[in-house]
């Protein structure tokens, strides 16, 4: 059904005829159903896939940053120090150690063997007094040394070195201190002397521990030694090459605090040196 405009006679446009439903008075609110749109069954796969692939990215990248974080706790950090501590030594019953005490009590013939830790909890050091049997100065008949590399005390001749092989790495007591006497065998001269059973390896005690004998190329790390005005002993260095089996003698396990206690042990003493 159409109908003309009032006064159009015929010019004008015919008009569709109005729904029933826009047949209300003005002003009037009427409910009107809205016209619900049929969904399509027709899928977008393009963004289905990059909306996919971007929950899988955030997953991974979630995964990634939880697998970092596992890795940094299942591989423990490196332990060790920063520098070389001042580590007070305490003689073998918890006192302090002094340089007046190691001379009355040690001497170039000490047979057993007085180790103290440091800088770390695995690195043990040889505390030695080369001085000469009774205090007399060094000679053929009474074999010692005064005024040593590195020495404190009277005559210079307390010293300290890592007690572990620079060849293979054996510790002491396989490695041990010989004094004067100790063998019929004696190394460029030298009657006393730290020698290594495993593989032969001789070093010089009164010479920054030198290589007497192969197979070890390098000499042992010495440590620094010094005494305050009431002749305590204190460890406050390292010099010469790292300890063996460290890549420096700081890293490797966790320092040894504030104090070091020597502790008493027997040498090894084997004279069937290699050829």
């Amino acid at each position: 059904m159409t109908f003309e405009l009032p006064g159009c006679a015929g010019s004008c446009p015919y008009l569709p005829e109005r729904s029933s439903g826009l047949e209300f008075p003005v002003g009037q609110v009427r409910r009107v159903a809205a016209v619900k749109e049929t969904e399509s069954d027709d899928v977008d796969e393009t963004r289905r896939n990059v909306l996919k692939l971007a929950g899988v990215g955030a997953l991974v990248l979630a995964g990634g940053g939880l697998g970092a974080a596992s890795i940094q706790y299942v591989q423990p950090p490196t332990v060790g120090l920063a520098s070389y501590p001042k580590v007070q030594l305490m003689d073998v019953s918890g006192k302090p150690l002094t340089t007046t005490g190691v001379e009355a009590e040690y001497n170039v013939g000490t047979p057993d063997l007085f180790l103290f830790n440091y800088p770390l909890r695995n690195e043990p050091n040889f505390l030695l007094n080369l001085s000469p049997v009774n205090a007399k100065p060094p000679s053929s008949s009474n074999p010692g040394a005064w005024q040593v590399p590195g020495g404190v005390g009277a005559n210079r001749s307390i010293v300290a070195y890592s007690a572990i092989c620079q060849h293979l790495g054996c510790p002491a007591p396989a490695i041990s201190y010989y004094p004067p006497g100790a063998c019929p065998r004696s190394f460029n001269g030298q009657p006393f002397y730290l020698h290594c059973s495993c593989h032969g390896s001789t070093y010089d005690p009164a010479n920054s521990a030198s290589n007497l004998t192969g197979p070890a190329v390098l000499p042992l790390p010495q440590v620094t030694l010094v005494e305050d005005e009431h002749h305590n002993l204190f460890a406050t260095g390292l010099t010469g090459p790292p300890v063996n089996g460290h890549l420096n003698s700081l890293q490797g396990d966790y320092g040894v605090g504030t104090t070091s206690q020597l502790a008493r042990s027997g040498s090894l003493i084997l004279c069937s040196f290699p050829s």
